[in-house]
């Protein structure tokens, strides 16, 4: 396997051997239980897989080349590489400035770019429009391109089967860095529309049975569909792809619940499916998949809190934190600064969109037991300092050391 050059400072000096030996120990990937720190008077269960992928090391290697490779010029990232604050923080340390914000506003303009200078795009992704947009400037987009392999399994399957006449449907937020730069390089070989979740799939099926009308389409999916599409003509035919980071269960049943409207529609033999109904089950990204999984075991044990780490725009991040919070009192939090001392915690709420302070997180019973993991994109130093500072809350705790031994 294809290893980065990640600098040191990303890493962990508990996380990253554990997860080291966990490997080891399960290289098939079977295993997917927490490993269970034992301090004494707090228990910490780890789960099995969480991180930074391949795609988010692959985007660290490329950056980080970049800035050494070009000590002398400028350099731009289109917009965040990744979502996660710490990285992007440091990478804005070392001079490099972004173009764009994560919703795709303009923060510098194409016409302050020269030749000379240096655009590195993101993980997600890019638009055909922002490819063509630095090529017209006599920038090549390809030279420091961190686009995360699977993002472009994506494209590359929605391009094929584009090619067969097939409609694409995309799942995922419409707005989005990933998903835009899926819905701008679909388009260009199929009709494309994007749902969000079931209920626009739900909806969009309406149209594909003509139980609503095709001018209503343009309403309800404004700003998710290509130009020119006609829902009466382009749902006959269609194969769903996904933004990378979404619940793998949800792009499933997205699938599966378009693929069963097809059958009954055009009531289609198990020989005819394909007629109407392109099979994509392999564009679920593997990390995202895993973690998703290791989340799902780590929920069936016991604790009295989780603490989940990430950038608060990380979409895969969100859907650990959605999985987590339908069991236990979940915290999701940034870095370690969000911990304020032994009482209070700041953290993010999903429904509200905002950080919020909580009292008396930690539960009196001894031993506490807390439950910790982050998203793909957040180092194993932001998970370690997370872990250091609540054990530092607790009196006559087992050495690091000690409890470190069997890694």
């Amino acid at each position: 396997m294809k290893t980065f050059n990640i600098p040191d400072f990303y890493r962990s000096r508990i996380i990253t051997p554990i997860k080291e030996a966990r490997r080891k120990k399960d290289k098939l990937k079977r295993d997917f239980s927490p490993t269970v720190l034992d301090f004494g008077p707090v228990q910490f269960l780890i789960a099995r897989h969480f991180g930074f992928c391949y795609g988010v090391e692959n985007a660290i290697d490329i950056a980080y080349r970049a800035i050494s490779e070009n000590p002398d010029k400028r350099i731009f990232l289109l917009s965040e590489m990744i979502h996660n604050p710490d990285v992007n923080h440091d990478l804005t340390d070392r001079g490099v400035k972004f173009l764009m914000d994560t919703k795709g506003k303009q923060l510098i303009a194409w016409e302050e770019l020269t030749p000379a200078d240096i655009v590195i795009v993101p993980a997600f992704g890019t638009t055909v429009e922002n490819q063509s947009k630095l090529a017209e400037l006599g920038i090549d987009s390809y030279v420091y391109d961190t686009t995360c392999p699977f993002v472009e399994k994506v494209w590359n399957r929605a391009a094929q089967i584009g090619e067969k006449n097939y409609t694409i449907v995309v799942h995922g937020k419409p707005y989005h860095e990933e998903t835009r730069a899926t819905f701008s390089h679909s388009k260009e070989n199929a009709p494309t529309v994007v749902v969000e979740n079931i209920e626009q799939a739900q909806s969009l099926a309406k149209y594909i049975t003509g139980e609503a009308i095709s001018d209503s389409f343009f309403k309800e999916f404004e700003g998710q569909f290509s130009d020119g599409f006609n829902p009466e003509k382009d749902l006959k035919r269609i194969g769903v792809v996904n933004q990378t980071t979404m619940l793998a269960s949800d792009t499933q049943g997205i699938a599966d619940y378009l693929k069963s409207v097809m059958i009954k529609h055009y009531s289609l033999r198990p020989e005819q499916v394909e007629e109407h109904f392109a099979n994509t089950r392999d564009t679920l990204c593997y990390a995202t998949n895993d973690n998703q999984d290791a989340t799902y075991a780590l929920l069936t044990h016991e604790a009295d809190i989780v603490v989940v780490a990430g950038g608060y725009n990380s979409s895969n991040t969100s859907h650990l934190v959605e999985l987590c919070e339908g069991k236990f009192p979940t915290y999701f939090i940034e870095s370690v600064n969000k911990i304020l001392d032994k009482q209070l915690i700041r953290h993010f709420n999903l429904h509200t969109k905002e950080e919020v302070v909580t009292e008396n997180y930690l539960p009196e019973n001894s031993p506490v037991r807390i439950m910790l993991t982050c998203g793909a994109s957040c180092p194993d130093a932001v998970v370690e300092a997370i872990l250091l500072r609540l054990l530092s809350f607790y009196e006559g705790v087992k050495p690091v050391e000690e409890v470190m031994l069997d890694f």
